[in-house]
């Protein structure tokens, strides 16, 4: 819009400065030639008087050389002979138009300019005699140069006024394309950031008219999303809330199961379904902006470690009943990533438990984390049976068909969630047959926001087993499945 808006004010000064600027200098040209044969009639027409009064030789050529042009041997007096007067011709001065020219104007009686080398001639006819019959003519030079006298620097004062018009047009256009063009950029920007999830953003509401109109929608739109939002999460804290009742009961029931591994096992459960209804309410009602893209928001990080360590406590217990061996590597220092606890936690119980839905017994399975500097990656491996279309897997209710997390039956959805934790730190999910012969999933999740350099590294692998028995007491301690 903004080239646009110069290119039309462009061509339409350009052809406003031609349609005046042309007449103009044709102007200007016919008053410099007007100029310059009026001066010279006007020198013609002092010798008039002397002619009047004498023919003499002498006393012609005194009159002519007092002025300025017979000075300079540009002014001709033509006298012709007259029997009855008893006088012959006389020539003073240099000649340069034709004898028929000087003929015609004795003949017509009336002043002529004619085309000379060198310029023109203007002939002035003057009457030696009261009744008109003998007629002189001066014949006054005037050169080339000094009929367009001054049209040079004229035209060139025209073409500077013109391009400064032109000039000035185009950025005042320039200025006013600015002004219409940055507020559309702007709504542009805005629109782009709500639409990356930058609830906050807003756009000033100024600018033309009709873009001023479109700022005030577009803020009152934001302001109706967030609210939406708001409504959203206030309703999932509710029906969270509503959970409390059967928990409630659910809970009192677990307690009187009297003894062992499985009244164990159960309510544990029952606790940590109840630490994540809380933890569902809480979030919900915090409403924390997201920004950029980022998991959960401004500083909701945690400890990849931390959390991974803390699941394989649980999950390892689990395999121990059903014979799997486990294997953790990588998760002996703090690793911070920019992905919230549950949402970490999630994500890896939707792998782990496809591991134990859809590989049988006994089937062994690891968790390595390596960080790059500018990425973690988290690998999920079994020695399964992998996974038959790994495209189809990743693609959300169509998990594909076979293999650790793709068996008959799977929704995806446990893919769908991992998927969304990667890709909302820049990072992506990929599948393939790890080392054990089944199923790998990596996850890349970004440290920056960016997708990582070097994404196919081959990350190496240094297993370590983990205490089944220091599972199964943290396990018994209260750490349970995040279903």
């Amino acid at each position: 819009m903004r080239w646009a808006l110069v290119k039309v004010c462009l061509a339409v000064t350009a052809m406003v400065v031609i349609a005046f600027a042309v007449p103009l200098g044709l102007v200007v040209k016919e008053m410099a030639s007007d100029r310059a044969f009026s001066d010279a009639e006007r020198q013609a027409a002092t010798i008039g008087p002397t002619l009047s009064i004498t023919t003499d030789r002498a006393e012609l050529l005194k009159a002519v050389l007092t002025t300025e042009p017979g000075a300079d041997d540009r002014m001709a007096v033509h006298v012709p002979a007259a029997a009855e007067a008893d006088r012959q011709a006389v020539e003073i001065g240099r000649r340069r138009a034709t004898r028929k020219d000087l003929e015609t104007v004795r003949a017509s009686g009336r002043a002529s300019i004619s085309e000379v080398p060198g310029g023109s001639a203007l002939l002035q006819p003057t009457a030696l005699s009261a009744g008109g019959r003998d007629i002189a003519v001066v014949e006054v030079f005037v050169p080339a140069d000094e009929v367009s006298n001054g049209v040079t620097t004229a035209w060139l004062m025209l073409a500077g006024v013109g391009i400064a018009l032109i000039v000035g047009s185009v950025a005042v256009a320039d200025r006013l394309g600015v002004r219409m063009v940055e507020p559309a950029r702007r709504l542009a920007g805005a629109a782009h950031d709500l639409g990356e999830g930058r609830l906050g953003t807003r756009v000033p509401e100024e600018g033309p008219t009709e873009l001023h109109s479109a700022a005030v929608a577009f803020n009152s739109m934001a302001d109706q999303v967030v609210q939406l939002l708001a409504n959203e999460r206030e309703l999932a804290a509710d029906l969270s809330h509503r959970l409390r009742t059967p928990l409630t009961v659910l809970r009192l029931n677990a307690a009187s199961l009297g003894e062992g591994p499985a009244a164990e096992q159960t309510r544990a459960a029952v606790e940590q379904l109840e630490r994540e209804v809380d933890t569902i309410i809480r979030t919900a009602r915090e409403q924390r902006p997201q920004t950029q893209g980022q998991g959960g928001g401004p500083g909701a990080g945690c400890d990849a470690s931390e959390v991974i360590r803390e699941r394989m406590a649980f999950w390892s217990a689990l395999a121990e009943d059903e014979g799997r061996e486990v294997r953790l590597a990588g998760v002996d220092r703090t690793v911070r990533i920019p992905v919230a606890r549950p949402e970490l936690a999630a994500a890896l119980d939707a792998l782990l438990g496809n591991v134990f839905r859809h590989t049988p017994e006994g089937t062994a399975f690891a968790v390595d984390v390596h960080h790059s500097g500018e990425a973690v990656i988290v690998l999920v491996s079994d020695a399964g049976g992998g996974i038959a279309d790994p495209r189809a897997a990743l693609a959300r209710g169509g998990s594909g068909h076979g293999g650790a997390k793709g068996a008959v039956g799977s929704t995806g959805l446990g893919l769908d969630i991992v998927r969304r934790v990667a890709e909302s730190t820049g990072g992506d999910v990929r599948i393939g047959r790890s080392v054990l012969g089944g199923t790998e999933v990596r996850i890349w999740i970004g440290l920056g926001g960016q997708r990582p350099k070097g994404r196919g590294h081959r990350v190496g692998r240094q297993r370590r087993g983990v205490s089944r028995r220091a599972a199964g007491t943290r396990f018994r301690s209260g750490a349970g499945p995040n279903l």
